[in-house]
């Protein structure tokens, strides 16, 4: 058949999925960071407070001391930045909120400061990519205190507390780095090894995209880390390797002919197990066209440190909130969607709309078929979640230290079980925010209970709607950007293969510059698939552009590789 034979339209609604939606998954590689680190960062104040008979404050510091979430895939000197900016974020979030609150008694303005807030903390936060838990940890303090009895007189006290716990929440994330510095860059190559076996064992298209984002994502992770230690050196050598994988093997399982022995995949498995075990980090031959600065890495670091660099960096994030950036047609769901459940929530006589709030801001994910999947985890998590609420509640009772012990172990809970799904994680947060009520004065579990599980049908029914109801047709152009961007990175890798005479520094520069679009069309692709009201996507213009720009990735490979003779008895 022609390449110009007429294309059958896709349909504009696609079918939602429910088979998969509660399905657990395997355990994400650090689950234990982020429960560890929250449940320290929590309970120092928390226990702090109630030698001080001042439990009714565990709202603002608990506000600094969910910090301790975030960053723990980053090296810590890229994580040090974030959770500072975190923090920062955090507490002005929470100063509009008080701010409000003593200026209004209004539940009408209140709800919607709280959805304007949620769809400018959702923007900021996919914008910035921060990552997981994302927004919804700033919109649920936020829209807790929107509605907690407020004093202006008392906002510099709460907004101090807020960033002292923030700060001790700084020490918990970054502490680690005292005794393992290199821990975030040893796992992200490990995962670029593992990825690359798997796909040098199964060769095919979905395991070539995850093994190219994963040496990708590790190539970030040691650009970020900061200066070159031994170990990173090695790290970098070890990068290189998994990249020769891809170099060397088709989609088919053909030999690419790259120059140089290719590691295989037993060999990949046995450096990531040693790359990720507490010794030392295991140290590869060099391969070929690796001796001089490893692939460019020294140099492209250098060139971030300089005021050029962070100016692109603060650009690219500027360009992700301008006009036509599609977060924000996300963003514009959860306003409408977040304040539209906030006011049915009242309308019902719910006593706690805030819930509904952030019921309606988790339910937004970057497609309408995510979001779909979001809901039902969601609803499904808390409506178990206040059973589990209502069995715990008289243990909780006992008294101030049997409460923080409750807190705590839900804390963990939840971000113990959160990795596996989604709904999973929620039959923890879901009792352990009803518990932090308690801490203010004690309501009747009753009255909590129906008005929780009421919230979330309102919100999770709401938020799905107005995902539906609301485009994106931005998702599409996010994909031909792409496009267009692939065309370009490979446009400019193979006119450097072309010339004889180019700087090897500039090929790799363009080689990674090449993987970050494929990673970049991938995304947009598997993003854009799942939303709805669109126009149908070029589909074989995309799989066109991977398959050529995994060829020129292979063929720069191929060429660094040739341009630079292999040090002599395995020097590096």
């Amino acid at each position: 058949m022609s390449d110009t034979a007429v294309r059958p339209r896709k349909p504009s609604v696609r079918r939602l999925p429910v088979t998969g939606t509660l399905r657990l998954n395997s355990p994400a590689e650090i689950w234990f960071k982020p429960a560890l680190s929250v449940v320290v960062a929590s309970a120092a104040p928390n226990l702090l407070l109630y030698a001080m008979d001042r439990l009714d404050l565990v709202m603002y510091t608990m506000a600094g001391s969910l910090c301790a979430l975030y960053g723990h895939n980053l090296p810590y000197a890229r994580r040090a930045h974030t959770v500072v900016r975190v923090v920062l974020g955090m507490v002005a979030g929470l100063a509009v909120a008080l701010l409000a609150a003593s200026a209004t008694d209004s539940t009408a303005v209140l709800i919607a400061v709280g959805a304007l807030l949620a769809a400018v903390q959702k923007t900021v936060c996919d914008a910035s990519r921060i990552g997981p838990p994302g927004n919804l940890i700033f919109t649920f303090v936020t829209s807790a205190a929107l509605f907690a009895p407020q004093e202006p007189g008392q906002i510099p006290g709460h907004l101090a507390l807020a960033t002292a716990a923030g700060a001790f929440s700084w020490l918990v994330a970054v502490g680690p780095a005292l005794w393992r510095r290199e821990g975030p860059e040893r796992r992200a190559t490990a995962r670029a090894l593992d990825a690359a076996a798997a796909y040098a064992a199964e060769p095919g298209r979905r395991s070539r995209h995850a093994a190219v984002a994963a040496v990708h994502a590790a190539w970030q992770s040691l650009l970020a880390a900061g200066r070159p230690t031994p170990v990173r050196q090695e790290l970098e050598r070890l990068v290189v390797h998994a990249e020769r994988t891809l170099a060397g093997t088709t989609a088919d399982g053909c030999d690419r002919g790259a120059p140089g022995s290719v590691p295989g995949p037993g060999q990949l498995s046995a450096w990531a197990t040693m790359t990720r075990a507490r010794g030392p980090v295991p140290s590869p031959p060099a391969a070929p066209g690796t001796v001089d600065q490893l692939f460019g890495i020294d140099a492209e670091r250098a060139g971030q440190r300089t005021g050029r660099g962070r100016r692109e960096a603060r650009r690219a994030l500027l360009r992700a909130l301008a006009p036509g950036s599609p977060v924000l047609p996300i963003a514009l769901r959860t306003l409408i969607g977040c304040a539209l459940a906030g006011y049915a929530s009242s309308a019902l006589g719910v006593g706690h709309p805030y819930w509904a709030i952030v019921t309606a801001a988790s339910v937004y994910q970057p497609n309408v078929t995510l979001s779909w999947s979001r809901a039902v985890q969601r609803t499904v998590g808390n409506l178990v979640g206040v059973m589990v609420f209502a069995a715990v509640i008289p243990a909780a009772r006992i008294g101030p230290l049997a409460l923080i012990l409750c807190v705590l172990a839900f804390n963990f809970a939840a971000e113990a079980l959160i990795t596996r799904n989604y709904w999973l994680g929620s039959i923890a947060v879901t009792p352990m925010a009803l518990l932090v009520m308690e801490f203010a004065d004690t309501h009747p579990a009753g009255g909590l209970i129906a008005d929780r599980a009421l919230d979330t049908l309102v919100g999770a029914a709401v938020g799905l709607l107005v995902a539906i109801a609301v485009p994106n047709r931005r998702a599409a152009g996010r994909v031909e950007r792409a496009l267009a961007a692939t065309a370009e990175a490979r446009g400019r890798a193979e006119d450097l293969i072309a010339d004889p005479s180019c700087d090897a520094l500039a090929l790799d520069l363009a080689r990674r510059r090449l993987t970050s679009s494929l990673v970049e069309l991938r995304d947009a692709g598997d993003i854009a698939a799942g939303e709805w009201w669109q126009r149908a996507l070029p589909e074989e213009e995309m799989l066109a552009a991977e398959h050529a720009g995994h060829r020129t990735l292979a063929a720069t490979a191929r060429r660094r590789g040739a341009s630079t003779p292999p040090p002599e008895n395995g020097a590096v």
